[in-house]
């Protein structure tokens, strides 16, 4: 069953020229209906503009992580070829890991705020 199909009921309320004007340019501008701009408004649930901005940032974060470890697996190569790391750099890389995991479960904290908001 479609969207439309579940759709059985309709409410009519009256409403001033303008303000209508003012409430279709919201929704222009955020690429969003009417129907939906009300219903989640009254019913306190996140816009459909901001639920795609909040999916692009963490589709942004996650390729960001994926940069990050694509970097890790480089020099892990370089380690591996040249048979050699100094203890300097060893560190540096070790302490590097260390603040990437820390920032990776801020980031899976975060996710799961985010998701259980878009679920409202």
């Amino acid at each position: 069953m479609n969207i439309d199909e579940q759709k059985d009921e309709v409410i009519f309320f009256r409403i001033k020229s303008e303000k209508k004007k003012d409430w279709k340019k919201i929704c222009s501008n955020k690429q969003i209906s009417l129907t939906s701009l009300i219903i989640n408004s009254v019913e306190n649930r996140m816009m459909d503009d901001e639920r795609r901005k909040v999916l692009a940032f963490i589709e942004k974060q996650d390729n960001i992580f994926g940069k990050i470890e694509t970097n890790i697996n480089q020099v892990a190569k370089i380690a591996n070829s040249q048979k050699f790391i100094s203890e300097t750099e060893l560190r540096t890389f070790s302490d590097k890991l260390s603040e990437i995991i820390i920032l990776k479960k801020e980031q899976n904290k975060m996710f799961t705020k985010i998701y259980a908001m878009l679920s409202r």
